[in-house]
């Protein structure tokens, strides 16, 4: 029997006329209905015409972004409309169905209803598809919108889509819908009062997943304060089942208060729990899966640590994984909603007022931020490779797509034009990361689907810390275990098993003929490594949808299919070559290998060195360490660590390793500088993991010349032979082209690099070692350099002379060590009767004038100013040191000498 009363105190039921209005006349609307209204449980069935109130009966489909949200929804609907999930309202999520003929309102995940799309783009049956929660922007809802915006245009118009959120940009999805009206129903807005509940101590920020224990300490008081100042339940968020573990822990001693979790990985029975009214009072911990769509029954008080997970991609590592980040303003929003649902609340927040007004408005849009490798195969088999057909709120960005199209290549979902082969899209049908689908594919044939479905569910839901970080050690504790953990992983691997036998999966021994060519290319993997891991190896992964319909392979809503052979590469079954089945740990080894080819790290000085370039390291007393090669699966990068940390792994043979990466094997010459000199060997490599190294002798002359240029960088042009000769001549040069510019020549390291093709060949390019470089004459290198063109080459003496004639006849030569004014370093008697200093290209020079001894007595750039006032100082303090030498009174007209008195009387 319908509950028409709870019906009826639903208040989005006043925004009904206007949506069946909105939806008669234009077919897609935008509804925004605050928090509690009932936009998720009553119109669904009242599109369905499930309400006994004259609406025609429809088929509908509810899409919701996480399992916990759609589960509860369905449920919800039931009970109002007095039946069982499974009657009229039914859902389904990855691993589980519950649906029955009479069903006509669906809900499902936005992955599942993805994966439908991609099967039956017509969606037949169905008649209005709500999208709900869209403004928490994930990825796979943004996509399911564009698909099903497609679908209206080119197949069938008559599909009613209406867009469902509490907050939200309804004019950019109003837009997006083709102007679509939006609807608004107004809540019953009970007040929440804003306790500002800062830590008291200082507090570090997150850093990747890590958070500081202190936020969690003063969360957890924080908790206690709000029990002791509040009545009603206490719902805390926080962003990971980590914290929520720790928090958790710290709130023993609470008497007759449940401590209750909920988030993406807690038991079915334990999420009904806590969406069921609780006997006692309540404090329940939840990461963002509670901020929408749930409504937990008796909370009055809401306490918000503030932070957040969101997908990131780590380019310099190529490692993808979740990250802590401060929650935007919008999710402030929604978490502090769910203390008045019910009746007035609070919520403690437990950053400053300050900080708030400095949050982000919004979540960053997952397209934005995620790997978008699975997001990149599923516009291919929709038949639109680049997405640029597609109707986005916000365009995927081009390097991010540049690298998952490089992955899909590499693992042959795609061919040359970007178009989903057949064997992509039966990776697309998985369910699963583009990788995963690839391990799946290509680990059945040798290892059997039962254990290449039981690694790859491993892969797909990150094991609990506390099964260790060896692979193969984790299976084998799902396998015995008891935990919430092992049901799920148990119930995915039952769900690959059959989704691979669906997909036309290669037989267990399958011949090499038949699945070993591998289509991966050095140039896709590696060039792809910074944007295609999945978050903990699942984050952009999509559901299986469970819908019963019969595979379709046609090309999305009006494009062009692939041609006749699919544009298909034959299947990357590196795996099939690998020798007679493994067993346990070689098969958790060689899974983990082909989802992962570039994290195949070899034991190299105390770590492991990735294929991809990073290093890795395993902790102390671990299992894994030692091993000379691992396929690492997890790995993150701790805080102030220039290493990255292995959190999941399996030990692997070089072998298995050569196989599952053999599109990154190369091998060639390799020439280069080091340790001062050319080093010459040929190399094999994985990557940047050297296998096999020796010397080469006849080394292409082309990789030598490069290798002598990389050295003259590294350390200088002091390489070649400077005589003093030389040295003056590039002084020389330095100071004409300072002085006048061109055409004299920069002779700095920098620019003397960009014209060694002028002025060192052909030396250079006979050179093969550094003691070839160390014959080379600089001095006469650098003539050529010099103006001969234009004939002012002939000049160079005249304007920058290496010597300059003093009154006592003597040449001396010209310091240019400084370009800015060269120096004269002459003995005062011999510059006797100059009246003024000599100068060059219109410089004067710095005169040094030198004792008798050649020691500095005085400097000077104006020698008539010296002769008349400073002179007389030098020579009262020196002609007593040295009597032997002329000291006259009037040095300006007296001769100059290189002689002492003795011998200028002879």
């Amino acid at each position: 029997m319908i509950r028409h009363d709870a019906l009826d105190a639903l208040p989005v039921r006043t925004a009904l006329p206007g949506l069946d209005a909105a939806l008669e006349g234009h077919g897609s609307a935008v509804l925004v209905a605050p928090p509690g209204t009932g936009k998720t449980t009553l119109v669904p069935p009242a599109l369905a015409g499930l309400l006994d109130d004259g609406r025609p009966a429809r088929r509908v489909v509810v899409a919701e972004p996480r399992r916990i949200a759609a589960r509860a929804a369905a449920r919800r609907m039931a009970w109002l409309l007095g039946e069982r999930v499974g009657e009229s309202v039914g859902f389904t999520v990855r691993g589980e169905r519950v649906v029955g003929p009479r069903t006509r309102v669906e809900v499902v995940t936005t992955g599942v209803l993805l994966q439908r799309l991609q099967r039956d783009q017509e969606l037949a049956g169905v008649d209005v598809v709500v999208l709900d929660e869209c403004h928490e922007r994930h990825l796979d809802a943004d996509t399911v919108a564009a698909f099903l915006l497609d679908v209206r245009a080119a197949l069938r118009p008559e599909l009613r889509l209406v867009a469902a959120s509490a907050t939200t940009d309804a004019g950019g999805w109003a837009r997006l819908l083709g102007g679509a009206p939006v609807v608004e129903a107004a809540g019953v807005s009970y007040p929440v009062e804003v306790v500002w509940a800062p830590p008291t101590r200082p507090v570090r920020p997150p850093h990747g997943m890590r958070v500081d224990p202190v936020l969690l300490t003063h969360v957890a008081s924080t908790v206690r304060r709000a029990l002791a100042e509040r009545p009603g339940d206490v719902l805390c968020f926080l962003p990971g089942v980590g914290e929520i573990t720790r928090v958790a822990g710290q709130l023993g001693g609470l008497g007759d208060v449940d401590v209750q979790q909920v988030h993406g990985r807690a038991p079915a029975a334990a999420q009904d729990a806590v969406l069921a009214p609780g006997t006692r009072r309540r404090v329940v911990l939840a990461t963002s899966v509670a901020e929408s769509s749930l409504t937990v029954p008796g909370v009055r008080v809401v306490v918000d640590s503030g932070l957040a997970r969101e997908p990131r991609v780590d380019h310099a590592r190529g490692l993808s994984a979740l990250a802590t980040v401060r929650a935007s303003q919008a999710a402030g929003r929604q978490r502090a909603g769910r203390a008045g649902r019910e009746a007035p609340g609070a919520v403690y927040r437990c950053w400053t007022e300050a900080e708030d007004g400095r949050l982000t408005r919004f979540p960053a849009p997952e397209i934005k931020v995620a790997d978008l490798t699975a997001f990149a195969l599923q516009a291919a088999c929709w038949g639109d490779p680049e997405a640029t057909g597609l109707a986005l709120l916000d365009p995927p960005p081009g390097g991010a797509m540049a690298a998952a199209r490089a992955v899909l290549s590499a693992v042959g979902a795609v061919d040359a034009a970007g178009r989903a082969t057949d064997r992509g899209v039966r990776m697309s049908r998985l369910g699963l990361h583009p990788r995963l689908a690839r391990a799946l594919l290509d680990a059945t044939p040798v290892v059997g689907v039962e254990r290449a479905a039981d690694v790859v569910a491993l892969l797909s839901e990150e094991p609990p810390r506390e099964y260790g970080d060896d692979l193969a050690g984790a299976w084998r504790t799902a396998r015995r275990g008891g935990d919430a953990y092992a049901a799920r992983w148990r119930t995915e691997s039952r769900r690959l098993r059959s989704a691979a036998a669906g997909a036309g999966t290669a037989p267990r021994h399958a011949s090499s003929a038949d699945s070993s060519s591998s289509p991966a290319s050095p140039a896709g993997i590696s060039s792809a490594v910074s944007a295609s891991s999945p978050s903990s190896a699942s984050g952009s992964s999509s559901s299986a949808s469970g819908s019963g319909s019969s595979p379709s392979r046609s090309a999305g809503p009006g494009r062009r299919p692939p041609g006749p052979d699919g544009g298909e590469r034959a299947d990357a079954g590196a795996g099939a070559r690998v020798r007679a089945e493994p067993g346990d740990d070689g098969a958790a080894g060689l899974v983990a290998a082909l989802a992962f080819p570039e994290r195949l790290a070899r034991a190299q000085g105390g770590s492991h060195l990735m294929v991809s370039g990073t290093r890795a390291e395993v902790g102390e007393g671990s299992v894994l360490r030692g091993a000379p090669w691992l396929a690492v699966a997890v790995a993150d990068r701790p805080v102030g660590r220039g290493h990255a940390r292995v959190r999941l792994a399996a030990v692997v043979d070089e072998r298995t390793a050569r196989e599952a990466a053999a599109g990154l094997r190369a091998e060639g010459d390799e020439v280069h500088w080091a340790q001062g000199d050319v080093v010459a060997r040929r190399v094999e490599r994985l990557g940047a993991v050297e296998l096999a190294v020796r010397p080469l002798r006849d080394a292409a002359p082309g990789l030598v010349r490069e290798a002598l240029l990389e050295g003259l960088r590294e350390e200088g042009f002091g390489l070649l032979r400077w005589s003093p000769d030389a040295e003056a001549l590039r002084r020389r040069l330095a100071f004409l082209h300072g002085r006048l510019g061109d055409p004299w020549p920069d002779v700095s390291g920098e620019a003397l690099h960009a014209r060694v093709e002028e002025w060192l060949e052909p030396e250079l390019s006979r050179a093969r070692r550094r003691a070839d470089l160390a014959r080379i004459d600089a001095g006469q290198a650098l003539n050529r350099l010099l103006p001969w063109a234009t004939g002012e080459a002939a000049r160079l003496d005249e304007l920058a002379p290496e010597r300059i004639e003093v009154p006592s006849g003597s040449r001396i030569r010209v310091d240019y060590t400084d370009p800015g004014q060269p120096v004269l370093a002459v003995k005062l008697q011999e510059m006797f009767g100059l009246h003024a200093s000599p100068a060059v290209a219109g410089v004067p020079v710095l005169v040094h004038l030198l004792s008798p001894a050649g020691r500095p007595a005085a400097v000077t750039a104006d020698l008539a100013s010296f002769w008349k006032d400073g002179y007389k100082g030098v020579r009262a303090e020196l002609r007593g040191r040295y009597p032997k030498h002329p000291w006259p009174e009037d040095p300006a007209a007296a001769e100059a000498t290189r002689y002492t008195n003795a011998r200028l009387r002879r």
